[in-house]
């Protein structure tokens, strides 16, 4: 009678855990959208200015006019009396045109008078030329005509909206809520799975490698590896982040698929006397390896 050999295969255990992540949205919170209005109402006359005595510091500028120069930080005499001179030239517009019925300010843009009915306009606070309040961008003239202030800087609709972050799925810009996944922003509506198109804003979510965004199921039955026995894919119970997977015979088990072929024997490598003995590829339990080895022998 031959000899018999039984081969002991030792499984290994291996835990399946895809990476795993979720993206949150935050609001964008937009500049107001204004309107530039008319300057059909003369604001009050700046005060004049009150006579110094000798030696005497000049006075600050009346409100709603600004230095046409910035303060000389130069010690030189020359940048100081220039300072002096653009002050005073500031102050005697200001006294020429406090009795002019028909002055309303000061151009927040080129720094001219704003002078006669319907030749200006209010916008941020300030007085402006009509032909001098146009967009910082396309210089579209912007009195009556809804804009939005970004750093003090008019900008028409259009302007505006180009300024804002794409969505890098729709390509239209993300006026409200922004979604930023994989280093990219989207529409929360547009950050979906490839395969369901299910929403993911706020979801646990994984990618491929082609980093394609894949919900959590969707990335288990396409990747997962598949039972060498029902052919299912090994994928976490619900609920669950991580499972077990048997690895033997360089095939993929379910742990309740593990069993031998012969007899349903549930296998287990940790477990005394219910090892895998595969013979031509089978996967068998220790009996049932020998009884066909057996009936190897007999019919040999």
């Amino acid at each position: 009678m031959p000899s018999v050999v039984h081969a002991f295969s030792c499984a290994s255990l291996k835990l399946y855990v895809p990476s795993v992540a979720r993206a949150f949205t935050h609001a964008l919170v937009p500049p107001h959208r204004v309107w530039a209005t008319r300057a059909s109402t003369k604001p009050s006359a700046p005060a004049p200015p009150a006579r110094c005595p000798p030696g005497a510091p000049l006075p600050s500028p009346p409100m709603g006019l600004t230095r046409a120069m910035a303060p000389a930080t130069s010690p030189s005499a020359a940048g100081k009396e220039a300072e002096v001179d653009a002050l005073t030239s500031l102050l005697v517009q200001s006294m020429e045109s406090s009795s002019d019925p028909e002055f309303f300010g000061i151009c927040g843009r080129c720094g001219g008078k704003v002078v006669g009915e319907g030749s200006g306009c209010t916008a941020m606070d300030q007085v402006f030329h009509i032909r001098c309040f146009d967009c910082i961008v396309c210089h579209l003239q912007l009195q009556g005509k809804p804009f939005y202030a970004v750093d003090s800087k008019p900008y028409c609709e259009q302007c505006y909206v180009n300024t804002l972050e794409k969505c890098c799925v729709c390509t239209q810009p993300i006026l409200e809520r922004i979604l930023r996944a994989t280093g990219k922003p989207y529409h929360p509506a547009c950050f979906t799975c490839v395969v369901c198109h299910k929403a993911l804003d706020g979801i646990p979510f994984t990618v491929d490698a082609a980093n394609q965004i894949h919900c959590i199921d969707d990335f288990h039955k396409k990747f997962a590896p598949r039972c060498s026995v029902c052919q299912e894919p090994i994928m976490p119970e619900p609920g669950l982040e991580e499972t077990v997977r048997v690895v033997a015979l360089d095939r993929s088990f379910h742990v309740n698929c593990y069993k031998c072929e012969d007899c349903g024997l549930l296998l287990s490598s940790e477990a005394e006397g219910r090892g895998c003995y595969p013979l031509d590829g089978h996967v068998l339990c220790k009996a049932c390896n020998a009884a066909r080895i057996q009936a190897l022998s007999n019919a040999a």
